[in-house]
């Protein structure tokens, strides 16, 4: 025996069999959606090889769960079964695993798979007398290793969902396992839009952000299709959905699908997990809130139901650090589904959010910042044999926000349904199209004291008058593969909008391309012009600024680049980026000119740059990422031109996650920008037309943010885990238009579990 080397054990026939057996159960069942088509399972490629764990001895199986996209790479993998040090080696080598992925009618398919490998001594495993069957290959790493195969028994599910279409050029993912390694996010898929390339923060530390040079007014956020105002909570709170709901997060920086509009920025996309009928949950507990998520199935498979949320006790912290501050905040998600025949399935998915901080002051609560939102949406889905897929949908909801020192409720009830539609029109062609109708009723509480005749009374109820806005689209895209390598996805969108007596129709034309030069070198480009109404400054439950008197807001976005797949399983992406805003009800970014000029301008403004984005995923061993931004953003008013209010010439994040071992995993993430032109001093050049002003900025900024994690696997697919976090640990300060702020800093303890 050579210096106790070992070998791991597995193979595609495991795969095969397993989700064979799944697969026969499921078509038991006359409502199961996927008895109607025709699933190919994944396949691995090539077959695993990992050393046996130094130091180790005898034999041992780890049963993982195998989260596995639509390209066939493992995104997570999660230890169901089995001991150290096994464990740890069989977890990290899945992650550098590469599939051929499930197929649905030769459509590639996202899949979650139990996955058995099985470690022997050599001395306990003889060479077989004779070579496996053909569909179970044996690969031998080198002369002294061999490959046998070992299904994991049968007992939990299998889960092959669908998980969209392919990703267009101008996107970039993240799933929530990738970000839950990521240093200053607390686990929320949400978080981590801050260190993608393109992407500008105001403050560190708050959730509000350009991208692109485009104001966070004009950045559009969606949960599963459904318009959200905001994503997260009060007080550099954490995200308003559960991150256990929450599959992956797409940032669309520009030269988006036509699926998207109304929006003159980006789109932030989150798409939830699919419905699973065992019964699996999470749960968290930290010292400033606790949250959890169950689901189950019902009706023999035919129905899932889903319960979660996040109730936080900072009122309590906070009577304790400031008896006169409060804070709260909390959030729900609700979800049902029903499979009516093999292809039908109807589905309810409700979520919501709360947030307030107010004041006592002499003994009377002032109330800061209030706000609170929710949504209902209905939805029917209908698969085609040929692939197709529609869904009808209906949203309705609430919205209401404090505001005038916290003394007026401005409301908005929402109402709209939609209509998507997706089919191959031949192998090489599929039409992507959609209607969809969404109407507004906007009312505020009028301003009860003063003279109803005083010119701020006026001003504060012309500023929010009951009204009903009405948009209506209709939309549709190609996606179009010429040849192997070459993908163009031409697209349309027409919106008529109605608001306020006036009304406006826009026609935005999108074209994204991606080429292939090789299997790992690619070419995309994209562009797109967007169209949007007047928008606030940041985006508020139930406030709406004005009408379409002053006009639409427009962009022309267009973005160029390559992607690399480079080794040790590194992809690395360059673009580079230009637009153009005509119209924009940005506040913010001309707040510089604002005194000179008038109190709500319209301005005309440019963005261009190059993005970098170098990646290892952070659930591989050792993991991280490099993002850098180098950008200019400027805006015109009159016979003015200068920086945006908040143009970061140079935006860097660097992140490191290392699995340690026995359950340990470490990481760090650095930030840093350059400063944004001091606001006063713009204010100053812009009424005295020294131009030297108009370009002064605030000193840059860095912080360091850390997270250490101990997890303990356990039986049947249980996990625990203790996470100490802390965001800006150097308690760094930023200056920010020549007033020092902060530091903030945000520290967090919890623990974490799931079955």
């Amino acid at each position: 025996m050579s210096s106790r080397r070992r070998r791991i054990v597995a193979s595609a026939a495991a795969l095969a069999a397993l989700l064979g057996v799944a697969s026969s159960s499921r078509d038991a069942a006359a409502a199961a959606p996927q008895a109607a088509s025709a699933v190919v399972p994944p396949r691995i490629d090539p077959p695993p090889q990992v050393a046996y764990p130094t130091g180790a001895a005898g034999d041992a199986e780890v049963i993982l769960i195998l989260t596995i996209d639509r390209t066939g790479k493992v995104l997570s993998a999660d230890v169901e079964t089995g001991a150290e040090p096994f464990a740890s080696a069989a977890k990290q080598a899945a992650t550098e695993w590469r599939f051929q992925p499930a197929t649905r009618d030769g459509v590639p398919l996202g899949a979650k798979i139990r996955f058995a490998a099985s470690f022997h001594g050599e001395k306990t495993v003889p060479a077989p007398e004779e070579p496996p069957p053909p569909a179970a290959p044996v690969v031998p790493s080198n002369a002294d290793k061999h490959a046998v195969a070992k299904a994991p028994p049968a007992r939990a599910p299998i889960e092959i969902d669908v998980r969209g279409d392919k990703l267009p050029p101008s996107v970039t993912s993240l799933s929530r396992a990738e970000v839950r390694q990521l240093p200053g996010t607390f686990g929320d898929p949400f978080r981590a839009i801050e260190i993608l390339p393109g992407v500008t923060p105001i403050v560190s530390g708050v959730p509000f952000f350009y991208v692109r040079g485009a104001p966070p007014g004009n950045v559009g956020y969606f949960l599963d299709g459904v318009r959200v105002p905001y994503l997260f909570h009060v007080a550099l709170g954490p995200s308003i959905v559960n991150p256990a709901l929450v599959e992956r997060v797409d940032l669309y920086s520009g030269g988006y699908p036509a699926q998207y509009g109304r929006y003159a920025g980006a789109i932030v996309s989150a798409e939830t997990t699919a419905p699973r009928d065992d019964f699996h949950g999470e749960g968290n507990l930290r010292i400033f809130d606790a949250g959890a998520m169950v689901e189950s199935g019902f009706g023999d498979g035919r129905g899932t139901a889903l319960v979660g949320g996040r109730y936080s006790y900072t009122g309590a912290l906070f009577s304790l650090i400031s008896p006169t501050l409060s804070l709260d905040y909390r959030d729900y998600q609700a979800r049902v589904t029903w499979n009516l025949t093999s292809r039908d399935q109807i589905g309810l998915f409700a979520f919501g959010a709360y947030d307030l901080l107010a004041q006592q002051k002499n003994g009377i609560e002032t109330i800061v910042f209030g706000s609170e939102f929710y949504r209902f949406d209905l939805r029917l889905d209908h698969r085609f044999a040929d692939g197709g897929h529609l869904r009808w949908a209906t949203t309705g909801g609430f919205d209401q926000t404090r505001i005038a020192g916290g003394q007026q409720n401005a409301r908005d009830i929402p109402i709209g349904t939609r209509v998507e539609y997706t089919t191959p029109l031949s192998e090489d062609v599929t039409l992507r199209a959609g209607i969809d109708a969404q109407f507004d009723t906007y009312s505020a509480d009028p301003k009860r004291w003063g003279d109803p005749e005083d010119p701020d009374t006026k001003a504060f109820n012309s500023l929010f008058p009951p009204r009903a806005d009405a948009a209506l689209a209709a939309r549709g895209d190609l996606v179009i593969k010429l040849g192997r390598r070459v993908e163009l996805t031409p697209g349309v969108r027409v919106d008529l909008f109605r608001s306020g007596g006036a009304s406006a129709v826009s026609a935005d034309g999108r074209l994204a391309l991606r080429s292939a030069i090789t299997d790992k070198f690619r070419i995309i480009q994209a562009l797109g012009l967007a169209n949007q109404p007047p928008s606030f400054i940041i985006p508020l439950p139930g406030v709406s600024v004005g009408s379409l008197q002053g006009g639409l807001q427009t962009s022309v976005q267009s973005s160029a680049g390559v992607e690399m797949e480079l080794p040790g399983a590194i992809t690395a992406s360059a673009s580079l980026f230009d637009n153009v805003f005509i119209n924009m009800s940005d506040t913010l970014g001309v707040a510089s000119a604002r005194s000179a000029t008038r109190s709500e301008p319209r301005s005309l403004g440019s963005a261009y740059g190059l993005e970098v984005y170098i990646r290892r995923r952070l659930t591989s061993r050792l993991g991280g990422f490099i993002s850098y931004t180098i950008s200019r953003s400027n805006r015109a008013e009159g016979n003015l031109t200068f920086p945006s209010s908040f143009d970061r010439t140079h935006v860097l994040n660097l992140a490191a996650a290392f699995d340690i071992g026995r359950g340990w995993r470490a990481g760090a993430r650095f930030t840093f920008y350059t400063g944004a032109p001091s606001i006063a001093s713009q204010i100053a050049g812009a009424q005295t037309g020294d131009r030297k002003l108009l370009t002064d900025r605030d000193p840059a900024f860095y912080r360091i943010d850390l997270r250490l994690e101990k997890r303990w696997t356990l039986q049947k697919a249980r996990w625990v885990s203790f996470v100490a976090e802390m965001l800006n640990t150097t308690l760094h300060k930023e200056v920010v238009s020549g007033q020092e702020i902060g530091p903030i800093a945000i520290p967090s303890l919890g623990v974490e579990g799931g079955f």
